[in-house]
């Protein structure tokens, strides 16, 4: 017999995976639980969606009240519903990842949380429910995605110049690259475009800076 709606006790939640990128390393957002039975252990910022909105203005939302920035990349990443992945509840959380520029990422902290703080990827704490695997798979995207789209550019200021470009692809894949290639293939494939200024200051001479032609999703094949 079919199992009516009234009888099924499923909550949707989102969680989002939100990257940046701080002193040459790639980082995450995570919060600490003050709830039980995760309480002092470590989580992607997430909720239950509300009762009116899909579960990508969730993760809009949710980005919103964690960082203070909303126009930046945001995909979705997968769902998890393992279930016994949450020991309070029967929970399916459908996780999104976000690239958030260092400069714009303000860190937020409501009453549900104990603390807001950034983590680099190789070494993460321990982590509720089943966010080392959102954390793993969050991660091996990102990787592959910067081999074929132009998101870096969700990382970055408007203006850069091929040095920081570059440290950025080396933060995320965690590997360097060699520079003359790296740099002769970004130019050639026109993704981005001097600005006409050379970035100020420093001990070396002025260098050029850059910006992306589009600041949104373009298929290429970069690395």
């Amino acid at each position: 017999m079919p199992i009516e709606l009234k009888d099924q006790r499923i909550g949707v939640a989102v969680d989002s995976v939100i990257f940046t990128i701080k002193d040459g390393r790639l980082m995450v957002l995570l919060i600490k639980m003050k709830k039980k039975p995760y309480f002092d252990t470590w989580a992607f910022p997430g909720g239950l969606i509300e009762q009116n909105e899909t579960t990508e203005h969730a993760a809009r939302r949710i980005l919103k009240e964690q960082t203070g920035v909303a126009d930046v990349y945001l995909e979705q990443l997968g769902t998890f519903d393992e279930p016994k992945r949450d020991k309070a509840a029967r929970v399916v959380s459908v996780a999104y990842f976000a690239l958030v520029p260092e400069a714009e990422l303000e860190l937020l902290v409501n009453d549900k949380y104990e603390e807001a703080r950034l983590w680099t990827v190789d070494r993460l704490p321990k982590f509720a429910y089943d966010h080392e695997s959102m954390a793993e798979t969050a991660i091996l995207r990102l990787r592959a995605k910067l081999e074929y789209t132009n998101i870096a550019w969700s990382l970055l200021p408007e203006d850069f110049t091929l040095t920081k470009l570059q440290q950025t692809y080396e933060s995320i894949m965690g590997r360097p690259l060699d520079k003359r290639n790296f740099r002769r293939k970004i130019l050639s494939l026109g993704l981005i475009k001097p600005t006409g200024s050379k970035q100020s200051g420093g001990k070396h001479r002025p260098a050029q800076l850059y910006h992306f032609k589009d600041r949104k999703l373009v298929y290429m094949d970069i690395l």
